[in-house]
């Protein structure tokens, strides 16, 4: 089988890519990606000598080069990891998410549509916004995201499950929970913390820090994923986490836990616009496609923080970059006169 990985370069999908590659010998894949500023080259570094694997750098917003891709590949499935993903980067500039995760993925869809090509859709627990108490999501609840990129990646699965009703394209979709592992880029709140951490400077903690979250391990993700792709039924929706959730500071005490670090790091700061409470799934639906996760978030949580530790090589030269401009901007202000725990 032909796969096309569109965002194989990021974090997410580039371990998807080294697990699919390990578990399907036979099958060839093509990454196709933007190469933004999450999306690296150097999480594959190691597979590109590999002649199961290509790249092709192109936009997904772009019809005719994602046309081209797949013809010239006879690519059989796509699988559209492609998108912009950080909550404060949509508050910051919204108008890109909308170009990205939503023309983009409809350009997607028409192209398999087109073709004849089975699509399935990476989405996120954030389209179905804050969960009070007592309630985890399941895929038939209402979406209600409540931020520039929840509510464009709700947008997309609507799309995704419209082409299904209308056109019958072959298409499933999987929402991830708060995924952790390696190669994260550091904006994202574990990889974040942990890079602060073994640097000693502070971690800007939103709020209370009393947030809750599902912080899930990338690996149980893209075994997830693959369980759809093998045994899913054609048009539905997966649920894909642990089903269990932590507070922030209970992730941010585990972090400085593994690290030996002090509890003084912890500074609470200005908390997001809009920032949802409480994320919570349900993952029955996965689990009875005879689906369970190797990790709980506390193993998740601590498994990564490790990676980080021990692969500064491939962090130091993101902080050392474009990365300090968005850091400064993000929490400079935020960090300036706050108090600490």
């Amino acid at each position: 089988m032909n796969l096309l990985i569109t965002g194989g370069c990021g974090f997410i999908g580039s371990n998807f890519v080294r697990y699919w590659l390990e578990s399907h010998p036979r099958d060839r894949i093509v990454v196709y990606d933007k190469l933004t500023y999450a999306g690296r080259r150097e999480n594959l570094h190691d597979l590109w000598d590999s002649p199961r694997l290509s790249l092709v750098q192109a936009d997904i917003a772009d019809m005719d080069a994602a046309r081209r891709a797949c013809c010239e590949n006879q690519i059989d499935l796509i699988v559209n990891f492609a998108a912009e993903t950080h909550v404060d980067q949509s508050i910051l500039g919204p108008l890109i998410f909308t170009d990205t995760n939503v023309r983009g993925t409809h350009v997607l869809l028409e192209v398999a549509r087109e073709l004849g090509i089975r699509m399935h859709h990476i989405s996120t627990d954030e389209v179905y916004g804050h969960i009070p108490d007592g309630h985890q999501s399941v895929e038939t609840d209402p979406l209600a995201p409540r931020s520039p990129y929840a509510a464009s990646k709700a947008a997309a699965d609507q799309l995704v499950q419209a082409y299904y009703i209308t056109y019958s394209l072959p298409v499933t979709i999987t929402r991830g929970a708060n995924n952790v592992g390696p190669f994260q880029y550091p904006e994202k709140v574990v990889p974040l913390f942990a890079t602060n951490a073994v640097l000693g400077e502070a971690l800007p903690v939103y709020g209370d820090g009393l947030q809750m979250r599902d912080y899930a391990h990338v690996y149980d993700h893209c075994t997830g994923i693959e369980t759809v792709l093998l045994r899913g039924e054609i048009g539905q929706v997966y649920n894909v986490g642990t089903g269990r959730e932590m507070t922030n500071l209970e992730m941010v005490n585990i972090v400085l836990e593994t690290l030996g670090q002090d509890r003084s790091l912890i500074q609470h700061v200005t908390d997001r616009p809009g920032h949802d409470r409480r994320y919570s799934m349900n993952v029955d639906k996965l689990r009875a496609l005879s689906w369970e996760p190797k990790y709980d978030p506390w193993q998740a949580v601590t498994e990564a923080t490790r990676w980080y530790a021990q692969n500064r090589a491939w962090w130091e030269p993101i902080r050392n970059g474009e990365f300090r401009e968005y850091y400064d901007r993000q929490y400079a202000e935020r960090l300036a006169g706050t108090r600490k725990a």
